[in-house]
């Protein structure tokens, strides 16, 4: 409980996790209140459609993760950090957990109100939660936020630059996962597993009653396992990737 508490406050106490928290919800929200008011009856508003800006605020959260890490190295605090605690995969693991607790509250106040302001900007539309897949594809990106943010902190122990981490992190997301499907013969099938892809199929997955166009919302999953078991391969391999980030932690210096 120490160690939470202690990363808890080191958190709170620098800038970046603030302005990243502001970025993700106006960027999610405003996309939910873009597409509540942009709607007509050749484009209806539905639960799909309020959580446009879904992606948009998985970006800034894996940025705000990867800085709560890769900062401490840039100042050099983590050598105190480590100091204080030798026990290397306790601190990280507790750094890890207090940012996913962030990074799925920054997810649960991003949908809920982007489907809020959906829901007041068009009072006259049924938007009302209550299939299984609506319910995921609202209340379920917290958990990809959680998630992401663990795989965000080991990638940020693992290359220690700001920089450097976010572009893998980015180039990664927005790049490789979406070309990768213009590889002849292959590129579909490979894309199918990609952990991202696999993630976003909690949000998106079947059934969606909606038969919403493809262009609302955020961009279907196409990933072959249901939504429960992809969100949990999307989990074991952030844990994975995390034990790997604190076994190269333990072996070479802070």
């Amino acid at each position: 409980m120490t160690l939470l508490a202690v990363e808890r406050i080191k958190l709170f106490t620098t800038r970046s996790p603030w302005w990243c928290t502001l970025i993700a919800l106006a960027l999610t929200v405003g996309f939910g209140a873009l597409m509540a008011g942009t709607a007509d009856a050749t484009e209806p508003l539905n639960i799909a459609a309020t959580q446009f800006g879904y992606g948009f605020g998985l970006v800034v959260v894996m940025v705000m993760a990867t800085l709560a890490i890769t900062t401490e190295y840039r100042f050099s605090t983590i050598r105190a950090t480590f100091l204080a605690v030798p026990n290397r995969p306790s601190t990280l693991v507790a750094k890890a957990t207090v940012v996913a607790i962030m990074a799925a509250i920054i997810g649960e106040l991003a949908a809920f109100g982007s489907w809020g302001i959906a829901s007041v900007i068009k009072p006259d539309i049924d938007l009302t939660i209550n299939t299984a897949y609506e319910w995921r594809a609202v209340a379920g990106v917290g958990l990809v936020y959680a998630l992401s943010a663990v795989v965000a902190v080991a990638v940020g122990v693992l290359v220690r630059h700001s920089a450097g981490a976010i572009a893998v992190l980015l180039i990664w997301n927005q790049l490789v996962e979406p070309l990768v499907q213009l590889i002849p013969k292959v590129g579909d099938d490979i894309h199918k597993w990609m952990p991202f892809n696999i993630a976003n199929k909690l949000i998106t997955g079947d059934p969606d009653p909606t038969a919403r166009n493809v262009l609302q919302g955020p961009p279907p999953s196409d990933a072959v396992l249901g939504p429960w078991p992809a969100i949990g391969v999307f989990a074991a391999f952030a844990a994975v990737l995390l034990g790997i980030a604190i076994v190269v932690a333990n072996r070479r210096d802070a």
